[in-house]
């Protein structure tokens, strides 16, 4: 019965999901403020059905350990992020929405994720260890996989990016299975970072009370299957919204990396109060890569199967805000520890990204 009521969130989602999906003629009757009440509501919805997946997904991470637990948890916000934006390009007509979305994600996850949980955790614990072969690894294949897909593409001719996408295809796919194998294999130190006797006594505690293996499996099944029809039922209600508001198309982009990420922020969160850098760098990181170097062959494989045009050559704009959190994290993520310094440096290009998103531009 206490596991059952942890997991009552998605019951309730769901039950609220349906009730707006029967009242949907009604609610577009009512115009802007209807359909962004109904898309607000079920954003929230998604981010409350996401954080128990999540946290399902971290029991598991604790149970098999690092580096299988972060695949995990990343894997798991990335299979969340595909079948929204999944949803949501089918009922809206655009070429740039996949390359938004990965941006801003980008954009969430590294400036977000890892300048929010340096800055508290740096004001907390002070300077934060971790690997720093991680971060070096990781950013070198985030840097690798961004200009193949979404640098380059620029250069391409539009009459070849059919070509060049089945190209960005088996590049990312045999990019991944290389990391990969290194990730669970010969590398897999880079990943991990060894923590005192006292905190791994304390993770061994905190393990005891965690549901089975197979309840966690369910319910990031039968999660993931929810917030699939929360998104087709809210990509009625955005769409209208912003035409209704005559906003940009953009802010659809930012809305799925959000709900994606915000289960991740939550638990970088956790990570950094309680002196687990290594777990932060893992999961802003892991998920940078994973959104990247999964989402566009997914996703291109998708528009070429359904005659989609897609557009993922980054704008200027985009390419300088990523060349310039890039560089910041090489810098940062070199020495092995964070503190609250370089967190700022973060969550200032972060603000940044969010100024500019409002502005429109």
């Amino acid at each position: 019965m206490t596991m059952l009521r942890r997991e009552i969130a998605l019951p309730v989602a769901f039950l609220i999901g349906l009730a707006l999906f029967l009242f949907e003629h009604r609610l577009l009757a009512l115009g802007l403020v209807g359909s962004f009440a109904a898309s607000a509501a079920l954003v929230a919805l998604i981010v409350a059905v996401s954080v128990r997946v999540a946290r399902h997904a971290e029991y598991l991470a604790h149970k098999v350990g690092d580096p299988y637990g972060t695949m995990i948890l990343t894997l798991t916000a990335v299979l969340v992020e595909v079948v929204v934006l999944a949803i949501v390009m089918s009922s809206e007509s655009a070429p740039t929405l996949v390359r938004d979305t990965i941006y801003s994600a980008v954009m969430i996850d590294i400036n977000g994720i890892i300048g929010l949980a340096a800055l508290v955790g740096g004001l907390r614990h002070g300077e934060q260890p971790y690997n720093d072969d991680s971060g070096r690894t990781y950013s070198v294949m985030i840097l690798t996989a961004m200009s193949i897909s979404m640098i380059i593409p620029e250069f391409v001719p539009r009459d070849n990016w059919h070509v060049y996408s089945i190209f960005t295809i088996c590049a990312m796919v045999t990019l991944y299975a290389l990391f990969l194998r290194m990730q669970v294999g010969p590398h897999s130190s880079f990943f991990r970072y060894s923590y005192s006797f006292a905190k791994q006594e304390g993770d061994g505690q905190a393990a005891k009370n965690h549901p089975p293996i197979a309840v966690s499996v369910a319910t990031i099944g039968i999660g993931v299957a929810v917030i699939g029809f929360l998104a087709e039922v809210m990509s009625v209600f955005l769409s209208a919204g912003i035409t209704a508001a005559g906003a940009s198309l953009a802010l659809v982009a930012v809305v799925v990396a959000a709900i994606s990420a915000a289960p991740e922020v939550l638990t970088a969160l956790r990570a950094a109060l309680r002196d687990r850098m290594q777990a932060v760098i893992n999961i802003a990181l892991g998920a940078s890569l994973s959104t990247v170097i999964l989402t566009v062959p997914v996703m291109e494989a998708l528009a070429i199967a359904r005659g989609q045009p897609l557009i993922m050559a980054m704008t200027p704009l985009q390419t300088v805000m990523v060349a310039v959190t890039l560089v910041v994290a090489a810098i940062n993520l070199n020495d092995g520890e964070t503190n609250a310094i370089e967190g700022m440096t973060h969550f200032v290009l972060f603000a940044t990204f969010v100024t500019l998103t409002l502005l429109g531009v």
